[in-house]
């Protein structure tokens, strides 16, 4: 009986010890897998957090070129959104074929996508093949996957010709804003200039010293200039004093000899004044420029020039300045009321409006010079009337869909 006891006090401390170990043990064990727990469940909530912060940015990012990241064919970001494009597709397919499941896969990785997207953009660095190279190749078998699924071929191809269609129409949407608004913002002038033909007209007489002065320059002079065709003449037909200012100022700018150009300007009897008042007022190198009206030219008249009947007809007028009723189908460029302003016709009589003069050089107000074209004068026509720079190359540029060209015999022909 004595000999048994040490044994089992033996028994107990070894007991003892052992469940020590094994609990030491086990809680190591439970500390380690809660650390790994709470590290994935972290990756979620910082994308999340991450995602909310991409979309929640208002301001503008610069630093990354999106436009050249999309058009480089070896970009990652565009291979991504190729993906997201046809998975959209894929995900509408889904849903029709009842496909639940496959349906929600493939968005919550489209979601990924664009959150990696969105991160790129944030961080205003491309995408590396690093840190996308998982989600392209979830998404790479995601899309084979569906297209093992075997869908119907003639949905598939419906759902790829409307979206074809939609981003056809949306494209025609913003090409038409775009024309609408380069054309407003080409003829837009700031406020502060908004009455400056008045302005103009007002100092013109008010200030006697501006009439005097043109009247006191060498008339004799400046009359054999506009008639010696061993100078250089240039005629612009417009309204508009600063455009026209800028084509004679770059002209003279950038000519070798700007003492030989003469400039024939005509304008309406409602800028008449403005412009002469401006180019008296300001010298341009030495160019001369002379100033008409094409309200004195006495050979304009309805009867030889049927055009000027036809702008005068209110039909005519209404369809310039009343509303369209073809839902906007026509072009804005071609319903702009300068059309009905005879200084846009009037290139077409030339030889009437300078009959003296042997060559000419015809410059349109939106044009700006920028090298010496003396040369032009030195150009063999080979026996032609005239010759142009090619600008008739789309269809919208061709006026003979829109003017009517008649010649002596009835033949409408104008290959431009």
């Amino acid at each position: 009986m004595r000999r048994q006891r040490p044994e089992f006090r033996r028994q107990v401390r070894r007991r003892f010890s052992g469940m020590f170990w094994l609990t030491l043990c086990g809680g190591l064990a439970v500390l380690m897998l809660i650390v790994l727990l709470s590290r994935e469940s972290t990756k979620p909530r910082s994308r999340s957090v991450l995602s909310k912060s991409s979309y929640g940015h208002d301001k503008v990012i610069e630093g990354l070129n999106i436009t050249a990241e999309m058009l480089n064919p070896d970009s990652i970001t565009r291979q991504l959104n190729d993906q997201i494009s046809l998975a959209k597709a894929f995900v509408v397919i889904a849903k029709e074929s009842n496909n639940l499941q496959f349906a929600w896969e493939l968005s919550a990785q489209i979601r990924n996508s664009q959150i990696l997207l969105s991160n790129a953009a944030l961080r205003r660095t491309p995408l590396t093949l690093q840190e996308s190279e998982t989600a392209v190749k979830d998404m790479a078998l995601l899309l084979f996957q569906a297209q093992q699924l075997h869908y119907d071929s003639a949905t598939m191809i419906m759902r790829l010709k409307a979206r074809i269609q939609d981003l056809e129409e949306q494209t025609s949407s913003v090409m038409e804003k775009s024309n609408k608004y380069g054309q407003i913002a080409a003829e837009e002038v700031p406020k502060s200039l908004y009455c400056l033909g008045v302005r103009l007209t007002t100092e013109w007489f008010k200030h006697s010293e501006l009439q005097i002065k043109s009247q006191s320059q060498s008339q004799t002079q400046i009359e054999t200039k506009l008639k010696d065709n061993n100078l250089h003449h240039f005629c612009v037909f417009s309204d508009n004093i600063l455009a026209t200012s800028v084509v004679i100022n770059s002209t003279a700018s950038n000519s070798l000899n700007p003492a030989k150009l003469v400039f024939h300007l005509v304008t309406d009897e409602v800028n008449f004044h403005a412009m002469k008042a401006w180019f008296n007022m300001n010298s341009f190198r030495g160019v001369t420029v002379d100033v008409q009206k094409f309200e004195d030219f006495t050979w304009l008249n309805s009867s030889y020039v049927p055009v000027l009947k036809q702008l005068q007809d209110s039909d005519t007028q209404n369809y310039y300045f009343s509303g369209s009723n073809d839902g906007g189908k026509t072009p804005i460029k071609f319903r702009n009321p300068k059309y009905l302003s005879m200084l846009n016709h009037l290139r077409f009589y030339i030889p009437e409006v300078f009959p003296s003069l042997k060559k000419l050089v015809f410059l349109d107000d939106d044009v700006v010079v920028q090298k010496d074209i003396s040369g032009l004068f030195n150009v063999d026509l080979n026996g032609n009337v005239n010759g142009a720079v090619e600008t008739c190359t789309e269809t919208f540029h061709r006026r003979r869909m829109w003017i009517g060209v008649c010649g002596s015999l009835g033949h409408c022909h104008l290959d431009c």
